[in-house]
């Protein structure tokens, strides 16, 4: 138990954020992304990424879609957040659907009694924070999404 142990029991890197079989899970980088480097004035910026998250609560993935396919060549701040809420919104349509799925199971189905309202309530829940974050200009990342649009 020398010093000369240490990091050799430590993990491998983990290889590029990426995880359940391939899908990219982790949060993409940052980078560069704020206010004022595209077309519309930050005050639009921030509206139209709040509005991706808000409408995302609300209308599941088809509020945060119309938003970034209208948006997202005039503001990189607009099309980042609203990639970001149209991912999580898709992640949250999956957890219906495998709740659905789960609901037909006997004795798991009872479990589905918690696990769809405790989706959509996460999914209000995160939808009003990134809202508030996005309408302060600031780049907000859901705890939990799959990135499928990259």
């Amino acid at each position: 138990m020398g010093d000369s142990s240490q990091g050799q029991d430590a993990p491998p890197p983990s290889s590029g954020g990426s995880g359940m079989g391939g899908l990219p899970t982790g949060a993409p980088p940052v980078g560069n992304i704020g206010l004022g480097q595209g077309k519309l004035q930050e005050s639009d910026e921030k509206t139209m990424a709040m509005l991706a998250h808000i409408l995302g609560a609300v209308t599941s993935f088809l509020g945060p879609l119309i938003i970034w396919l209208i948006k997202k060549d005039e503001s990189p701040f607009v099309n980042d957040q609203g990639k970001e809420a149209l991912n999580f919104q898709i992640t949250v349509v999956i957890g219906y659907v495998v709740g659905m799925i789960l609901s037909f199971i006997p004795f798991v189905g009872c479990v589905t009694m918690i696990l769809l309202p405790a989706i959509g309530i996460a999914s209000l829940i995160f939808g009003i924070l990134g809202g508030i974050e996005a309408n302060k200009g600031v780049v907000y990342r859901y705890p939990f999404a799959l990135r499928l649009v990259s």
